[in-house]
């Protein structure tokens, strides 16, 4: 398993966004799939076709918006564009962003 403090998700599209892994482990789904028998776990690099750049970009905002927030109290909303919603709350579903989150490991 790799160490390293940043990980790389790939879009559909090809696009690649560096991310604090701390911050996405905030997602079941790329929590298991670094932590399991995957080889995303052993490159710390995940790929994600289902997803256009636009959309990534979005979520990895979100993982970051987060991981700033956690521990912070009257936190304003996040800006999430109108035309993107239907396509959030199905990468949400995805990424099981409606799970509560786990405390840190």
């Amino acid at each position: 398993m790799s160490d390293s403090k940043y990980i790389t998700l790939v879009s559909g599209d090809g696009f690649e966004f560096v991310v604090l892994r701390e911050a996405a482990l905030v997602s079941p789904t790329i929590k298991g799939m670094l932590r399991g028998p995957f080889i995303e776990a052993q490159t710390s690099r995940c790929t994600f076709p289902e997803f256009s750049a636009i959309v990534l970009e979005k979520v990895v905002d979100y993982f970051h918006y987060w991981h700033r927030n956690q521990d912070k109290e009257d936190v304003p909303d996040m800006e999430i564009p109108v035309e993107m919603c239907l396509e959030l709350l199905m990468a949400a579903n995805y990424f099981n962003l409606d799970a509560r989150p786990t405390p840190r490991e």
